[in-house]
Formats: C-alpha cells, structure tokens, sequence
C-alpha cells in the first residue's frame, strides 16, 4: 500500500500517528496550533499520499465521462482544473473530486482515499465501452505544499520560475521523471500539488524538508486551516446522503448540461431544502465537536459536522446543518451532554485573510 512509503519518515520527525480512513497517517510533529500557524505564514508539507487518482482517456462526444461529474468538461482548457462532485441519482454526494485536463481526450481525477474503490466502481458502470479508465493510484504518491512562501520552494525546487494560474497545473522534471505541479489548495494560502511516480516520493519529501522554510504538517492542522476557510470535508460534513444544495455547493454545477443527478436536485430547488449547511463561531475558545446539537431558542435544530478551535481566530468554529432558516448573526447553543457553548451564526470563510481567496476558486471553476 503507498500510503506506507514516508511512515518511517514520519516516524523520525517524531509525528504522532493514528489510522485514519483505513491509513496510518501523521495526525500531528510538533503540535497543531504550530503546525496550523507556520502554513499560514511560512510553507508546509502535507503527506497526500493517500488519494485516489483515475487516469481517463475519453472523447467528451463520444462518452458520458461529462454526464458523471457536476462540472463543465468540455469548457476545460488543456493544462487545467476544475473542483466538482459525481452524484448519485437522489443527487447524493458519491464524492467531491478535482479533474485535471491533460489534452483534448485525456483525464485525470483526483478523488478521496475512503472512497476510491466506490469511484471505479460508478466510473466503470457508467463509462462507455470506448473510453479507457486506468486506477493509478498505487503508481503515483501525492505531496502538497501549502503557504504564502510555497511558491519561493517550487521554484527552487524545479528552478525556474512557476507561474501557474490557479487551478491550473504543468509538467515538470525533477529526479529525471516527468512530474505534475498543479495549484489548488486546501487551507486558504497559495499552495501546490506534487505528483510523483512512488519510487521517488521519498526523494521528493526529503528535497523540499530540505528547504528551512518548510516544516511537515499533519492531518490535524490540516483540517483547522480546512476548517477556517468553510471547506467540507467528505465522509463528515458531505457523503452520498447530502446533496450539493444542502451544503451550500451549488456553485459547483453546471446547470446548462446534463449529469446523473440533476433531476433530484432541480426538484429540491423547486420544494424547497429540508436543511442547510451554516457556519458558526463561539463566543470563546471553547469548540463543539461532531455530532454536538445545534440548539436555537430553546429546541434542537441540527447537527455539527465539524467543530474545532480556531488557532488564527482564537475562538471555536464549525460547520452543520439545520432544519430552520436562520438568519447570520442569529445566537445558537451548541450542547452535548452537560456541555453548552454559546455561538452565533457567521458567513464562510471564516479566516479572511489568506493568501488565496475563497471568490478565487469560485471563479477558476465557474467555466
């Protein structure tokens, strides 16, 4: 299994690691709030290897490959990317994914690790006879870098001077291999995605820790800097049981084409949506976790998703969904057990100040 390949490596820095998804991954080297605070600064390092990645080669006339994925395709200019989601019929969340166009008739897609083995087997059912799905994922390891001085390490690394637009990525050579640098990100700051055959991924990990402006970072502040931007996270805060108009992703879709579940979903906008996603903050540094209740004027009305304490802010956020509609700046109580946290309603994100925009990627995959 990749995800292996840098566990002794993460053992040396001294990570603390944990399972997660079916993975041993670094959940933590020397602390989250430090970890969180340096990608926010400096560059971090991210141990990605864990994804799913499909390759396609499909002629977008010929085969449905635009009819599985909520996004435009056919738009796609060669050498970019676009975020987006295949759905099921009751316009559920199969997963959330990023599609990278390699040329006119050839595809990559980068998909959550848990669900990597559902993703082939929706992609196989439903691709035609005349289009060629290859799982990669075990060939190819994934590293992200993460921070306002990201951009300063690629460049060093590769040496030359990067300039990628957003979601867009490029070819390279490192270590005598041809390797993919993409720029999307995950956390808010400029950031960039390395993809690297695996024999090499270890190289890759030790040439960019080289570079003092870079320290590795765990899971953990991974989903904080998630977190603080409103980016959900799939299996808790999105799964095949919510659709993209309750987590407030509509942004995502195409409605000018067709895509398995568009009928289920136009029907929600036109009966209206049983919940919605909301963010909200504490009025302290006190955090709700999963599964907290959403509590407004004395009744539950909802669930938390994702709760942590937010180390730019300096106070607990979350995310979850309700079944009323509440206006922003709306006091709730977030209540488990004998625990109560009082919190108001806020707009996503909630860090504002990154060096990446949430507007930004919005407009790179509007298409």
């Amino acid at each position: 299994m990749k995800n292996t390949l840098l566990i002794e490596k993460h053992k040396k820095l001294g990570a603390k690691l944990a399972p997660f998804g079916g993975w041993l991954m670094p959940i933590q080297y020397s602390g989250i709030i430090e970890e969180h605070n340096w990608v926010r600064t400096n560059a971090g390092l991210f141990d990605i290897c864990h994804m799913g990645e499909f390759e396609i080669e499909a002629d977008l006339n010929k085969s449905n490959l635009d009819y599985l994925i909520t996004v435009n395709l056919k738009t796609m200019l060669q050498g970019t990317c676009r975020y987006g989601f295949m759905l099921n019929e009751s316009g559920g969340i199969i997963d959330d994914l990023v599609v990278y166009r390699i040329n006119d008739n050839k595809w990559m897609l980068v998909v959550n690790a848990a669900t990597t083995d559902t993703n082939e087997e929706y992609l196989r059912k439903h691709l035609n006879s005349e289009t060629r799905l290859k799982n990669i994922s075990g060939s190819l390891g994934k590293l992200d870098l993460q921070g306002p001085l990201s951009k300063n390490v690629i460049n060093d690394l590769i040496g030359i001077n990067i300039n990628l637009d957003y979601y867009a990525f490029g070819y390279y050579a490192l270590f005598g291999e041809k390797i993919i640098i993409s720029r999307t990100g995950y956390t808010g700051e400029l950031g960039y995605e390395l993809y690297m055959p695996n024999n090499r991924i270890n190289d890759l990990w030790d040439k960019i820790l080289s570079d003092k402006i870079v320290k590795p970072i765990g899971l953990g502040a991974r989903d904080t800097l998630r977190l603080e931007m409103g980016y959900s996270l799939y299996g808790q805060d999105i799964d095949n049981t919510t659709s993209v108009l309750e987590a407030g992703l509509g942004f995502f879709i195409d409605w000018n084409k067709d895509f398995i579940g568009k009928e289920a979903l136009l029907k929600q906008k036109e009966c209206g949506l049983k919940r919605r996603m909301i963010c909200f903050a504490s009025n302290s540094r006190r955090s709700p976790r999963h599964n907290y209740r959403i509590n407004y004027k004395g009744g539950d009305i909802g669930i938390v998703t994702s709760g942590s304490f937010s180390p730019s802010l300096g106070v607990g956020i979350g995310m979850g969904y309700i079944t009323e509609e509440i206006a922003v700046g709306e006091e709730i109580k977030l209540i488990e057990n004998l625990v109560t946290i009082e919190a108001k309603i806020v707009r996503m994100p909630f860090y504002k100040k990154g060096s990446v925009k949430y507007k930004e990627i919005k407009n790179a995959c509007a298409g």
